[in-house]
């Protein structure tokens, strides 16, 4: 699949939507930082104007599995929320694996000391980022699978 960009990812949350944004190759991913939420229709009616402005032609939406690859509650919330910005949008939305991103992006503030309430809010913008990120390169990958 060849990704085209700009690309939205979105850590969803019930307090806060983390945001990433890739460039228009869709070979970048960039932080974008966070929507605190202020109830659904709101919030995407943000993410429709956000959308609009960076020219957005997918969107991606972290999947919150159990480790053991079971979906919970999150992961019921988070298929719904994605159903929602395609319904608003318009636009093709995908759901990714996000078991080890809040992990690893709560791993890298914490080693570089950031300020506890500072890092929280990091915590969801740098997971978007790393969600992103590994979407991408997966795409790039399956992309030069089909050409060889």
């Amino acid at each position: 699949m060849r990704v085209r960009g700009p690309v939205l990812a979105l850590d969803y949350g019930t307090k806060r939507i983390g945001l990433a944004v890739s460039d228009e190759s869709g070979t970048f991913a960039f932080p974008a930082g966070f929507l605190a939420c202020a109830g659904r229709r709101r919030d995407l009616e943000a993410l429709r104007a956000l959308i609009c402005e960076k020219s957005v032609q997918r969107v991606v939406v972290g999947l919150p599995l159990h480790l053991d690859g079971r979906r919970g509650e999150s992961a019921a919330a988070a298929e719904e929320f994605a159903n929602a910005v395609a319904k608003i949008t318009g636009l093709p939305v995908d759901l990714v694996d996000e078991r080890w991103t809040t992990v690893a992006a709560d791993r890298a503030l914490r080693e570089s000391r950031s300020g506890r309430k500072r890092r929280r809010e990091a915590v969801d913008t740098t997971a978007a980022t790393l969600m992103l990120r590994t979407y991408l390169e997966r795409a790039a990958n399956l992309t030069e699978e089909e050409s060889a």
